[in-house]
């Protein structure tokens, strides 16, 4: 009955859908591409895995197609006579698994239909299916299931303010757990939560956090003279660079900057929005506040230097963490706004010392190692981002310890990804390494 109901509700919505996801795509310059999400793949996109061992790894956006790349990594050497497809729901996430060049195959993830669900599946014939990150579709979990395809969860993980809904609606997510092979969950906490919502005991596995699993790339002169060349940006400025902002966080970002360039005016500014899209919008927001701005996207092939005070806003997606190398501190955002916070690990991993705001329950467990290791500071509010900028960008020992300690948080808690490939391997049928 539970799924009748889901698959009425889908039909009912369908008239609103169609339209909704046009809109979205169209006013953001995208193509909708509903033939793949209702299903209709061409053989020729999928001729790279047609007749092939397969496994599909699904990552609805960027952060977990990110996320993903150890793993994708570490599928390669494992299973080498696996195929691999990637599946995305948003354009931004096809976009770096494309460039990333990870897998054989990046399609859409189809909308959860079950005639559309069963169209993908029945062309891509998976030996597994990964689903990145507690993203549940349940026809697309039951048609698998039909199939004799096993599904495993990977990077698992239940949020604070996800954990009440998944809770008060068990009865709806319990049946859809259960038909899961292996849910490999960030976490012993983590693992708890999705018990309790109705997982099977013996499918649910602590494998650590994928994010983690990311090369270390410390920096140096030399590299980051080429990322600065690259880009125009100047040589001898303090870099000090605000990433994945959200709506509400630039206005305190370009008012920090402002401090800082008082205090220090041999200073610059890297400012990425979360959302590309947005780009205009926060140009004009730098603009407002009297800075001179270069967006990435109207850089030529060989960009003039920028000059110091500047604000150059990164409007690409794939190039973020590249810019960190030549950063000496960065802030995450999405956590100065109530939205959860974003994933510091990528600035750590270069070494460079990372804030953020209170607002990081999407990673309350990097925060609070981050924390509890000196491996980054957390600002109690957005009037502090200022403060806490001048007084590190005076204090090259103390940016240095903390960048050092971050990179040593990734060096140690490494391993997820092993773990990962072992439970894999258990749904693969294969003997454990």
């Amino acid at each position: 009955m539970i799924d009748f109901f889901y698959n009425l509700l889908l039909w009912l919505l369908l008239p609103v859908l169609v339209p909704y996801h046009a809109y979205r795509s169209l006013s953001r310059g995208r193509r909708t591409a509903f033939m793949e999400r209702f299903g209709a793949i061409p053989d020729s996109e999928l001729a790279p895995v047609q007749g092939q061992r397969t496994i599909l790894v699904h990552a609805v956006s960027v952060g977990e197609t990110l996320a993903a790349q150890p793993l994708l990594k570490g599928i390669r050497s494992r299973f080498p006579e696996h195929r691999l497809v990637i599946t995305n729901v948003t354009e931004t996430g096809r976009g770096v698994a494309l460039k990333s060049n990870s897998a054989d195959v990046c399609i859409y993830f189809p909308f959860d239909y079950p005639f559309a669900v069963r169209a993908v599946l029945e062309k891509v014939r998976p030996d597994l299916v990964v689903i990145m990150e507690t993203e549940i579709w349940p026809n697309f979990i039951k048609e698998a299931g039909k199939l004799g395809i096993p599904v495993l969860l990977a990077n698992g993980r239940i949020s604070d303010r996800s954990l009440s809904r998944y809770l008060r609606f068990s009865w709806f997510f319990r049946p859809v757990l259960q038909r899961l092979s292996s849910l490999c969950m960030q976490s012993a906490e983590d693992a708890s939560r999705i018990q309790a919502i109705g997982a099977r005991p013996e499918t649910v596995h602590v494998a650590g956090n994928l994010k983690y699993d990311i090369p270390l790339r410390p920096r140096n002169a030399e590299q980051a003279s080429g990322v600065k060349a690259k880009y125009g940006i100047p040589e001898g400025p303090f870099i000090f660079t605000a990433a994945s902002t959200h709506e509400g966080e630039e206005e305190f970002v370009l008012e920090a900057y402002r401090m800082l360039l008082s205090a220090r005016p041999e200073s610059f500014l890297i400012l990425a929005p979360r959302h590309p899209e947005r780009a205009a919008g926060v140009a004009e927001l730098v603009k407002k506040s009297g800075f001179q701005l270069r967006r990435r996207s109207q850089l030529e092939a060989a960009p003039a230097p920028q000059q110091a005070g500047e604000v150059f806003i990164l409007d690409t997606v794939g190039e973020l963490a590249g810019l960190y190398g030549a950063s000496d501190l960065v802030f995450v955002g999405g956590s100065l706004v109530p939205t959860g916070g974003h994933n510091p690990l990528e600035p750590a991993a270069c070494g460079v010392p990372v804030l953020f705001g209170p607002h990081m329950e999407n990673f309350r467990e990097i925060a609070a190692t981050f924390l509890a290791k000196g491996g980054g500071i957390q600002l109690t509010g957005a009037p502090e981002l200022g403060d806490k900028l001048v007084s590190l960008s005076g204090d090259a020992a103390s940016r240095d310890e903390i960048g050092r300690r971050g990179a040593g948080i990734l060096a140690e808690s490494a391993g997820s990804t092993a773990r990962h490939l072992d439970a894999m391997a258990a749904c693969l049928g294969e003997t454990r390494g």
